[in-house]
């Protein structure tokens, strides 16, 4: 497993998304990794029961916010050399990338999706 010190850029998967930011802790188990892009949006629908367009609960799932820190477990992390893009820029290419993924997919989970990546575009791009 790959080590880090504070301060280094890394890539980082949390839940279904994917982030670019730095570590500014080091916690037993965890590194505290400031969100300074988005890699790949979060998948939307219940993490418990994945592309299940008729789960209980089809959550809205946000990407985090720029600067935002979160708890990612260490094996979910690896170095990140290349340069930071802008968040604003990363998060919509993100989401275009989910977007077209999922027009191809013809499933209720997939409608269910697009409807929320609609909501989250007016939301994060007012």
């Amino acid at each position: 497993m790959e080590e880090f010190k504070v301060g280094d850029r890394v890539r980082a998967h949390y839940k279904s998304g994917t982030y670019i930011g730095e570590v500014t802790e080091i916690r037993p188990q965890h590194y505290l990794v400031r969100v300074l892009a988005v890699a790949k949006h979060p998948m939307q629908g219940d993490l418990h029961s994945p592309k299940d367009g008729d789960a209980i609960f089809f959550h809205e799932r946000r990407a985090l916010a720029f600067r935002e820190q979160t708890n990612v477990p260490m094996k979910m992390v690896k170095h990140f050399e290349e340069e930071i893009p802008d968040y604003n820029d990363s998060l919509r290419q993100a989401l275009e990338k989910m977007k077209q993924e999922l027009e191809g997919v013809s499933s209720p989970w997939a409608e269910q999706s697009l409807k929320n990546i609609a909501s989250l575009e007016k939301d994060y791009f007012k």
